[in-house]
């Protein structure tokens, strides 16, 4: 802790040593007037590496490396104006800064005045594109934490190690509420909350951004929020197919985490390439124009996804061709389009001005913001050459010590029978199971590849769940069993398993991301299900250990395991958490975001309505989920006591009765009694994360805001109507009245 505040120090003093804007207003529109119309649209066309890189689209010359020629036509002749992506794979923080510095060299030669190249990246859960970063839990877990001030020290370590490969734009972080247990972006999310997905999408934009007002310097990245606006809500949860949004739902659950982020000072926005309500996002003026721009105040880069102005052609057809796409998407008010493979956007763009279909201030508009952006993270201020010198820190071992407390304090204990753990060292331990030795699956997609499952780029000096495990006893031994979609039931092996005290049953899902991550069943795969049963047959005592995208049904398995350990996606250090809480070590202390859905349909959300409780015999049993959200279990045992409401300030007294420290995550529910319109059973409006020492009782004072008494309309209009309101925290419960 004391390694990462010395670092915060000296960021915070780089900050205040270099200038935040090198330009001002007048002379970023003295640069557009200087600006003939083709150079104007090239600052909103963004490309792929993969374009100015020897090889062919997607089939790279390795290693990879930029050409010459294809650099000359996307500056000197297409003036492009951003840059993204790696050519499929991580690279070493040196090619980066070899790539990098190629493009700005290219880009000086031919951009006549100066405007530099402005380069982006999927940073998700660390500069996961560099080799030899730090890589943190990801984004699920994170939330998992309750503590928001881990993501905002995990965000601004991502930053350094993202700027330090000379990149100034991570697309992150993911703004979706995670209301679809099934959607294949599921562990981006910060779970299924609004109230959680804002304050921890606003603790990240200022991690990755080092201030509040909108600007980073050399050791910060510009924030993207992503995916404006209802991505994860898809009817199938199948990645980017339709979605339906009431104005209460696109009110009160999709965009506060966006306006949150906004009012932080994020600076760039990505949108969502689905349609809402019958209309593609990025062909929509109301949600861009009437709903982003005016009613958030957003005043940053508007960026597409992947190819998503041809889409409104291959996927959405509601264009017959790419110009009158284009001519949709720039008039509905995108600022830059992630073409990203070729230049028709550039061409058609301007065949589209000189027809007189888009005007020229049109234009300008977009360029004024890019050019507003790019002096926002310090890229007028000088050449732009990367210097790994300046970057000392990068893969420190500070920084691997933040990511390792991260994934310690997301994973959650979830069954705990006869306090089976923490487990003895001295016991005899076999660790089995297709997640029990995998860096794969404790990392997850996005990891040194797209979709995280080439095992060529796995942190090999990093440890499993087993080789953790190893160090911390005495007697462990592996075995595999069953492949993720394959079990061959071999009785010897499972017989061997009766000589242990303790099996660790490690199960989980292969890493996916988008479209390849699409699923048709919630369940775990049939294959770990039987090998699973074969195990609990055995007699051993069973620790459950579930590492996953999203909430696979355990329904089958659960109930005969003594002990259930949600890890989440944990990152490159999740195998030494993991055996650090099982050992004791570590007191566990993470809460689910989510609600862990029991059966295929039963997948509703905390925050539901009292008509979604009605069982089949008229009682109030139809919402049953495995483990509710907010549920986490502590070696501690800590409990609530004397709460107290009084205005908008919540009192109450935790009790740590167990000779272990324990952290804990207080959660604070509005109920709303009667309202105009089907209230929700409670919502969370406040929550902090708590250290509470061992035989201590300490007091929290928590706040609730004036807008946790409201709630948001048919119409999307967020209101207060005076009753009874219940207060929940822990077991407790405290009925006020207000008035206003």
């Amino acid at each position: 802790m004391k390694s990462f505040l010395s670092f915060v120090i000296i960021l915070l003093s780089a900050m205040c040593s270099v200038q935040a804007q090198t330009l001002s207003q007048q002379e970023i529109e003295q640069l557009i007037s200087k600006m003939s119309i083709e150079e104007k649209i090239g600052q909103m066309t963004q490309i792929n590496l993969d374009v100015v890189c020897e090889g062919e689209i997607y089939k790279l010359v390795e290693p990879h490396h930029t050409d010459p020629a294809k650099l000359k036509i996307a500056f000197e002749k297409y003036h492009v104006g951003s840059v993204l992506n790696c050519g499929g794979h991580a690279y070493t923080r040196e090619q980066w800064n070899k790539l990098i510095n190629d493009i700005h060299q290219a880009n000086k030669q031919y951009n006549t005045h100066g405007i530099p190249v402005l380069y982006g990246v999927d940073a998700i859960h660390g500069a996961n594109y560099v080799l030899g970063s730090t890589l943190f839990p990801q984004p699920l877990a994170q939330a998992a934490t309750f503590n928001v001030s881990l993501a905002r020290k995990g965000a601004s370590i991502t930053a350094y190690e993202t700027r330090a490969a000379g990149i100034p734009w991570n697309f992150s972080p993911v703004l979706d509420c995670g209301r679809n247990k099934a959607w294949s972006r599921f562990f981006e999310t910060y779970g299924e909350d609004p109230y959680v997905c804002s304050e921890f999408g606003k603790a990240v934009i200022i991690g990755y951004q080092g201030s509040y007002n909108g600007t980073a310097d050399e050791y910060h990245v510009a924030a993207c929020m992503k995916h404006f606006v209802g991505y994860s809500n898809s009817r199938t949860g199948w990645d980017r197919t339709p979605i339906v949004l009431s104005q209460a739902e696109l009110h009160g659950i999709y965009l506060p985490p966006f306006k949150a982020a906004v009012d932080a000072g994020a600076l760039t926005v990505m949108l969502n390439s689905s349609d809402v309500n019958g209309v593609p996002v990025h062909a929509n003026s109301y949600l861009i124009q009437e709903v982003l721009r005016k009613e958030l105040g957003f005043e940053g880069i508007i960026v597409t996804d992947w190819e998503d102005v041809s889409k409104l052609i291959t996927s959405h057809h509601i264009a017959a061709t790419y110009k009158e796409a284009v001519e949709k998407c720039v008039k509905a008010g995108i600022d830059m389009c992630m073409v990203p493979n070729n230049f028709e956007f550039a061409d058609a763009l301007l065949a589209l001005v000189k027809e007189g279909k888009i005007s020229e201030a049109r234009i300008n508009e977009s360029v004024r913001r890019i050019l507003t952006v790019k002096n926002q993270v310090n890229l007028f201020v000088k050449d732009n050459t990367v210097n790994a010198a300046n970057y000392p820190e990068f893969g420190s071992v500070a920084f691997q010590a933040e990511a390792l407390a991260t994934a310690e304090e997301a994973i959650t204990l979830l069954k705990n029978n006869n306090q089976l753990l923490p487990l003895n060292s001295q016991q005899k331990i076999a660790v089995v199971g297709p997640a029990a030795n995998s860096m794969t699956l404790l990392n997850g997609a996005w990891t040194r590849t797209w979709q995280g499952t080439d095992t060529t780029f796995d942190a090999h000096e990093r440890n499993t769940i087993y080789e953790a495990l190893r160090t911390e006893f005495q007697h462990a031994t592996y075995w595999k069993g069953c492949e993720l979609e394959q079990y061959n039931r071999n009785e010897s092996k499972l017989n061997e398993l009766k000589k242990s005290d303790v099996i660790v049953l490690c199960l989980g899902e292969l890493p996916s991301t988008e479209i390849p991550g699409n699923i048709n069943d919630l369940s775990l795969s049939r294959a770990q299900l039987d090998f699973a049963k074969d195990i609990l047959k055995l007699g051993v005592p069973v620790v459950l250990v579930l590492v996953e995208d999203r909430p696979r049904l355990v329904r089958e398995i659960v109930d005969e395991c003594q002990a259930v350990v949600m890890a989440y996606e944990p990152g490159d250090f999740g195998g030494d958490a993991l055996a650090h809480i099982l050992v004791g070590k570590v007191n566990p202390s993470g809460k689910l975001p989510f609600t862990y859905p029991k059966y295929m349909l039963g997948t509703q959300t905390y925050d539901h309505t009292y008509s979604e409780e009605i069982d089949t015999q008229f009682g109030n049993k139809a919402f049953n989920p495995e483990w509710p959200f907010g549920f986490g279990l502590s070696y501690s045992n800590v409990s609530y006591s004397d709460l107290q409401v009084v205005g908008n300030k919540v009192t109450v007294k935790i009790t740590n009765p167990s000779d272990r420290d324990a952290k804990e995550s207080v959660l604070v529910y509005v109920s709303d009694e009667v309202a105009s319109t089907p209230p929700a059973v409670k919502r969370l409006k406040a929550f902090k994360k708590v250290y509470v020492p061992a035989k201590r009782t300490v007091t929290i004072e928590l706040e609730l805001t004036d807008e946790a008494f409201q709630f948001v309309n048919a119409e999307g209009k967020a209101v207060f109507e005076p009753g009874s309101f219940i207060i929940r925290v822990g077991n407790l419960e405290q009925k006020i009245e207000r008035i206003r």
